[in-house]
């Protein structure tokens, strides 16, 4: 590891020579957040220029491993993309405000790496120029989104959460991730997502959202808020101002939201309203088009009307206004690429996140301010509220992070014991009509384990059959996984039947069933037709079972995860009860205005 300046160099050199860190309330401890003095955070924008200004606003991707000895695989992407060679090139070029880690950006392999990392990263920003700190940031939201795998402690995501139900579990499982995400560096994530989804076909939301309700979603949404941000890191509540409803990916196109203002006060508002309450540190935008809030035609990510009139005048926010990244489709429908961050300033942003091509969004803003297009004052605002955020989370203080304090939080027994129990509270019983479940646990069943293996997040294990089959069988109930996939063809299907001969019975994991997944309804039906007992567990959408007939039992789990794997066995097997209920409803599936099973549902054992 690298030799790390003193404490002492670091006071001395982050304020330069204007005003020093012992200010930003030295010697609060790291999880406490620190009072910051505005007349402080002037006196240091008073110092910088008007490109290191610019570079503030920005949270960029960066290739690479190494903050100055990337892959050469990485050097190169770095140079395609951004015409420097590596984070710390990058940062000294354009004086950015802030970093965001990818997997496949090959940003997170494990922890001492990521650590080092951050560590160079916060070298760069405090060697040039006004010496800065720089927020670190990912999108760790666990379950089908993680950025940052095992050994990490990896929880179920959004939707499982809200089957739980819990606030207490929720800010349990969000400061453990802070506390490791801290200890690694990372000191923003990107969580939770505070989307109340409604819609059963959203592509892009999903079960990371905690549920249909807008209160319960509220109500774990400023739980996570206060576990992140309790321990040391910021949080930020995503996507302003409501993805939930919708069957467009934003990733793709423009989503359009046709909620009228009543309805959005209803629905959509209440999480966001409930995030600002308990302190929320910054909130993301969302690239959707809302009429009833803006009419313009202006994604929410560039509407004055909606990221000023409403959320900071309208909901009283005042924290930081992070853009979805920049380079998604549903933003870049209208305006070029050099417009576009202009434009999300003008409406209120403050971070500007990941756009695709940083030169031309970082000039088309520096010629914004040279122009007079955007005030030195409007730019100012945004400095005042992202200089506020690093140092109320300690980054003027100390940004450095060690190895020996990675040991000390990542992965620890104490994180995955936690993890696991709160993961054995979101299995939620569908279906037992026959009662077949529990398992008996003194009489061991024979079982195939069948089903998708959907690619899971980078580092979290898998893939699910497998995991599953090991559980089952080290719990006594010997079983075989026969991975069949996603869409199942005959010859599949001729083969999952063969196996199920002579089981006791088959676990089948289905993988977001719709009318269009022709080969897993028949996989289903085929192996009901052999009589032997069928278990199914939906890996990710709850919606599945209404698709389909005949099985002895449905368990949902919303997510495909080791831990979520490991959780489901312990109630197949009988070591543990189901507790989980619906955070979403299931609608029929011959007629979708009809519920099969409404929120709340959930079985337990008798």
């Amino acid at each position: 590891m690298h030799h790390q300046p003193s404490r002492r160099t670091v006071l001395a050199t982050a304020a330069a020579s204007a005003v020093t860190a012992g200010a930003f309330a030295a010697g609060v401890p790291s999880a406490q957040a620190a009072v910051p003095d505005r007349r402080l955070i002037r006196a240091i924008i008073a110092r910088m220029s008007r490109a290191e200004k610019v570079g503030q606003l920005f949270v960029m991707r960066v290739y690479g491993h190494s903050a100055t000895d990337p892959d050469p695989v990485d050097v190169a992407s770095n140079q395609s993309e951004m015409g420097v060679s590596d984070a710390a090139e990058l940062i000294a070029k354009y004086h950015l405000g802030g970093i965001i880690y990818f997997s496949w950006a090959h940003n997170t392999r494990d922890p001492h790496q990521i650590a080092d990392l951050s560590n160079g990263i916060q070298r760069a920003g405090l060697a040039h120029g006004t010496p800065i700190p720089l927020l670190i940031s990912t999108d760790q939201e666990q379950g089908a989104v993680a950025r940052i795998g095992s050994p990490a402690t990896l929880f179920p995501g959004g939707m499982a959460l809200g089957a739980d139900g819990d606030p207490h579990d929720a800010r349990a499982a969000a400061h453990v991730v802070g506390t490791e995400l801290g200890a690694m560096g990372v000191n923003q994530n990107f969580s939770p997502v505070s989307d109340v989804n409604i819609d059963p076909a959203n592509p892009v939301i999903g079960v990371r959202s905690f549920g249909a309700d807008p209160q319960a979603v509220a109500a774990l949404a400023a739980a996570q808020v206060k576990g992140y941000q309790g321990a040391g890191i910021a949080s930020t509540a995503k996507h302003f101002p409501g993805h939930g409803d919708t069957g467009t990916d934003s990733h793709f196109d423009l989503p359009v939201i046709t909620h009228s203002l009543d309805e959005w006060r209803r629905i959509d508002a209440p999480p966001f309203r409930a995030a600002i309450a308990a302190g929320i540190d910054s909130i993301m935008t969302a690239h959707i088009l809302v009429p009833a809030l803006d009419d313009s035609g202006n994604p929410a990510t560039l509407s004055r009307p909606i990221l000023t009139g409403i959320l900071r005048e309208e909901l009283g926010y005042d924290g930081v206004v992070i853009t979805d990244s920049l380079g998604m489709a549903g933003v870049r429908q209208k305006y070029g690429d050099d417009r576009v961050p202009v434009l999300a300033l003008k409406a209120g942003a403050d971070q500007l996140l990941n756009p695709p091509l940083l030169d031309v969004a970082w000039n088309a803003v520096l010629d914004a301010l040279t122009s007079g297009e955007i005030t030195d004052q409007r730019i100012d605002e945004s400095l005042v509220r992202i200089l506020e955020l690093k140092a109320r989370r300690g980054l003027f203080r100390n940004p450095y992070v060690t190895h020996q304090g990675v040991d000390r939080a990542v992965g620890i027994r104490s994180h995955l014991t936690t993890a696991d129990r709160i993961t054995g509270r979101t299995v939620t019983l569908l279906s037992n009509p026959s009662r077949i479940l529990p398992l008996p646990r003194r009489a061991h069943r024979n079982l195939l384990v069948v089903g998708a293996d959907p690619a899971a997040p980078s580092g979290t294990g898998g893939p699910p059959t497998s995991v599953l089959a090991k559980a089952l069988t080290d719990l006594g109930h010997p079983a075989q996984a026969l991975p069949t996939g996603t869409a199942p063809g005959q010859a599949v299907i001729d083969e999952a039947v063969a196996a199920a001969r002579g089981k006791d019975g088959v676990v089948i994991g289905t993988y977001n069933v719709t009318a269009a997944a022709a080969g897993q309804i028949a996989l289903v039906e085929a192996l009901v037709a052999t009589g032997v007992p069928i278990v199914q567990i939906a890996l990710r959408n709850p919606y599945d079972i209404a698709w389909l007939g005949g099985v002895a039992a449905g368990i949902a789990m919303y997510g495909w995860t080791d831990v979520s794997m490991r959780a489901v066995a312990r109630v197949i097997a009988g070591r543990a009860a189901p507790t989980g209920r619906l955070p979403v409803a299931v609608p029929r599936a011959d007629d979708p205005e009809q519920t099969l099973y409404p929120i709340g549902h959930g079985l337990k054992y008798r």
